[in-house]
């Protein structure tokens, strides 16, 4: 896949206000602090799509950036930021869920997780919404160029088997920064969208 064309369409808090086409969606979730901005711009070669704050826990909308006209992806808000209140996570919860709920147009989420680190507890909550909701998953590791290559491929198969997930769940590992991976994320995206890929 080849990303030519990117726009932030809405910002929505509940259902009425996601868009109201057909088009499939593809969804990136994970921890505040993990870079889900970062990824955005670095996958769409736009430096500033998506907002990139120095305060984790700042987005607090489901944002839904139209790629090349034919699919949406779409960042939920992130979640583990402990300055939060509980009232303010307790809500986040309920927009994700209430996304998560309607899964029809929903092909795949991206759940990402910091290469440097095994996966949080929220991470883990996160692992087993995706399962129970049967919804595909790519697994993307952040912050690749902060390790060497033997400790990627070791953290790889810790990652995988402490959320759950099979060796059948693809991971790539990648770095916004020296743009290491994208470009395998972006041919695994094309497998979740094979009606898009001749196009």
């Amino acid at each position: 896949m080849e990303i030519k064309k990117a726009e932030l369409v809405t910002s929505a808090v509940n259902a009425a206000g996601y868009p109201q086409d057909d088009l499939p969606h593809i969804a990136m979730v994970g921890k505040s602090n993990v870079g889900k901005s970062s990824l955005i711009n670095a996958l769409t070669n736009r430096s500033k799509l998506a907002r990139v704050s120095g305060t984790p826990g700042k987005t607090r909308l489901i944002n839904f950036f139209l790629i090349n006209d034919r699919f949406y992806l779409v960042d939920l808000p992130g979640y583990g930021f402990a300055r939060v209140s509980r009232t303010e996570k307790e809500k986040w919860g309920g927009m994700m869920n209430e996304y998560l709920e309607d899964t029809s147009r929903l092909k795949c989420i991206i759940l990402i997780v910091d290469i440097r680190h095994n996966p949080t507890e929220e991470d883990k909550q996160m692992a087993k919404w995706i399962q129970y909701y049967r919804i595909p998953v790519l697994l993307a590791a952040s912050k690749a160029d902060k390790l060497g290559k033997t400790r990627i491929k070791a953290q790889i198969v810790t990652v995988r088997k402490l959320l759950g997930f099979s060796d059948k769940v693809p991971i790539v590992s990648y770095s916004a920064v020296t743009r290491q991976g994208l470009k395998d994320l972006l041919e695994q995206l094309d497998t979740f969208l094979p009606d898009l890929e001749s196009e």
